[in-house]
């Protein structure tokens, strides 16, 4: 069995925060995998379902950002998880917006809700990092994440939440550089075809023979050309009109 925690604070006030992309997350999982319904338990809202043959315990804690650690800790205690088990998605200043990358272990990075899961399980789990971009200067970072998105972030941010949930089986099944080389495929713009240069007559080149300058003022023919040859070689097969005449007149007097 899986715990997969998305981080957050409750209520319809932080719903669309920055701080809020990993319950954007989870209820995407829960939505696309068709899980079972939102319910209280653990001090937090949970939702249960299998990613192919992996049972799967979604998690949304109650008890705010700050101390998220106090709910995860019940879940795994009563599941009797490890913390291999526990994969946690939470939103990262450092990483730019709409960039995902997957690490086991490590700091909080300030990050109050990673320190109190660090506080109350220690460090040795799962982080799905979702960038959301920093602000600039360190005083702003509080008013920064418990802001909402921008309308103009709804470009990146619904196809990153789109791709966590269907390439989230890559995830459990333990393969993170494909679930994350996939979600960046799908995040990429698409590459322009190159536009092959328009021809050019090179300086001192021969005209061709549509060209205006290889056409003559009486017909648009080219002068001195392949035509020109050819009609001078059918010529020289055929008599000409004249000739023709002169050679029946003969034939008649015969």
């Amino acid at each position: 069995m899986l715990l997969l925690a998305g981080l957050g604070n409750p209520g319809p006030k932080y719903a669309h925060n920055r701080h809020n992309i990993g319950f954007m997350a989870v209820d995407e999982i829960v939505r696309r995998h068709a899980f079972g319904p939102w319910r209280s338990r653990f001090r937090a809202q949970v939702s249960e379902g299998r990613i192919g043959a992996e049972k799967v315990l979604c998690l949304k804690p109650d008890t705010f950002m700050n101390r998220s650690g106090e709910s995860l800790r019940e879940a795994v205690a009563f599941f009797k998880l490890s913390t291999e088990d526990l994969i946690v998605l939470h939103d990262d200043l450092d990483l730019a917006p709409g960039k995902l990358r997957v690490k086991k272990g490590g700091g909080h990075g300030g990050h109050n809700g990673l320190r109190s899961i660090d506080a109350h399980l220690g460090k040795d789990y799962w982080r799905v990092r979702l960038g959301i971009g920093h602000p600039g200067e360190k005083d702003l970072v509080h008013g920064y994440v418990l802001h909402d998105f921008a309308k103009a972030d709804d470009v990146w941010l619904d196809k990153l939440i789109d791709g966590i949930a269907q390439e989230l089986p890559r995830l459990v099944e333990g393969d993170s550089s494909t679930f994350m080389s996939k979600i960046a495929q799908t995040l990429a713009p698409p590459r322009e075809k190159p536009t092959k240069p328009a021809a050019q007559t090179e300086a001192g080149a021969a005209p061709s023979l549509g060209s205006k300058a290889a056409q003559d003022s009486s017909g648009g023919r080219s002068k001195g050309g392949p035509l020109d040859a050819l009609t001078g070689k059918l010529g020289s097969l055929w008599p000409t009109a004249g000739q023709t005449k002169s050679h029946i007149k003969k034939e008649d007097g015969e």
